[in-house]
């Protein structure tokens, strides 16, 4: 029983969630930086998941690495962690379910998560995923610590 109880304790810690918040936004900023520097690469990684309507490629393709970027650095700051993480976590499902239906239909495409021509998708890709989305559910839960809206919002009050 005490061996539980330590467990849900390290487990729901906000250092760990700090850690955690930390390394989902390094694989974001990483992530969204190199599709951005390689959009057509990724528009044809985004068609080869055959998920979305071929006029909607290209539209995704550009912004989705800004919303990366973007919601990565919020993360690092501290600033709106929990709508950011929210978009995060939301990505990493759609990610997730694409990477899941491939596997299904034993389509041959990488993952274009990092790299535009890389390995192809696996099960290790999609329990990696899954791994990430456990992390986000850790950091939308128990993180409180080294918010940047809070530390403006106390300055705020104190004028």
């Amino acid at each position: 029983m005490k061996i539980l109880a330590v467990a849900k304790l390290l487990v729901t810690h906000r250092y760990l969630a700090l850690a955690l918040r930390l390394y989902i936004a390094g694989l974001f900023i990483y992530a969204g930086m190199y599709k951005i520097n390689y959009t057509a690469e990724f528009s044809e990684t985004i068609a080869s998941y055959r998920m979305v309507p071929y006029w909607a490629v290209n539209f995704m393709a550009v912004v989705m690495p800004w919303i990366e970027l973007i919601c990565g650095i919020l993360l690092v700051c501290g600033i709106r962690v929990r709508s950011a993480i929210v978009i995060v976590g939301f990505f990493l499902v759609l990610f997730t379910v694409g990477i899941a239906i491939n596997l299904l239909w034993n389509a041959p495409i990488s993952c274009g998560c990092f790299h535009t021509l890389g390995d192809a998708i696996s099960w290790r890709t999609l329990v990696r995923d899954l791994i990430w989305v456990a992390m986000a559910l850790q950091v939308y839960f128990y993180d409180s610590i080294f918010h940047m809206e809070k530390k403006f919002d106390t300055f705020i009050k104190e004028i």
